[in-house]
């Protein structure tokens, strides 16, 4: 596929998603890597562009340089995201709400603490990037697992070779601690995420590289 072909796909794909507004936001390809520019309204709106890129065939790889513009008379005050975040956090019951810290420095959110489970962490950033004001978020919430590390590998292992869109024996996996390492080919880049939703998906993992490339 040509870069301008890709290119194309690309546009038509964020023109596509109904929660993004692709007027103000700029494609350009270089062998099949996708640069995204220009401006959005919201955070969430950044990342759906991001997503959005992703579920393209023959994008192998994103350079994510879209910014946050809110308006003028949009602007929230930095502890009031504060105060909106934590609520967040503490409605959603998938959150150890009581191990979690959050700091706003000019709309741009920093999570600290601990969870037991990756997606304690994930969760935690997912209700504060939809808040207004936001403009991007850090997650340093730490995960602090028990699992000993062939146990993890061969719970990996065994959710890749479950989900149908991926040939697992074609992805390596190296367990170290509570790091993972996914090495091997995938046939799509899309495909590279869901190895990784695997790989975080299993208790005790609290680090994973993807070396997965395209093949």
């Amino acid at each position: 596929m040509s870069d301008m072909t890709l290119r194309q796909d690309v546009i038509d794909e964020l023109d596509f998603d109904p929660s993004i507004n692709s007027a103000n936001i700029g494609v350009a390809v270089s062998n099949g890597v996708v640069t995204l520019s220009g401006h959005v309204a919201s955070y969430s709106e950044k990342i759906a562009s991001e997503k959005a890129a992703q579920r393209v065939k023959g994008v192998r790889g994103i350079a994510q340089e879209i910014a946050v513009r809110y308006p003028s008379d949009k602007k929230t005050a930095d502890d009031q995201i504060a105060e909106r975040a934590l609520a967040s956090i503490a409605w959603d019951a998938r959150i150890p709400s009581d191990n979690i810290k959050v700091k706003v420095a000019q709309g741009w959110v920093t999570l600290t603490g601990h969870a037991n489970w990756y997606y304690q962490a994930s969760a935690a950033e997912s209700a504060v990037r939809r808040l207004s004001g936001v403009i991007g978020v850090t997650n340093l919430i730490e995960v602090r697992p028990e699992a000993r590390p062939q146990d993890v590998r061969a719970k990996i292992i065994d959710a890749l070779k479950r989900n149908a869109e991926l040939e697992a024996d074609s992805i390596r996996v190296v367990v170290h601690d509570h790091k993972v390492t996914l090495e091997g080919k995938v046939k799509a880049w899309y495909e590279r995420g869901v190895a990784e939703r695997a790989a975080w998906s299993v208790p005790g993992v609290s680090l994973v590289e993807d070396h997965l490339s395209l093949g």
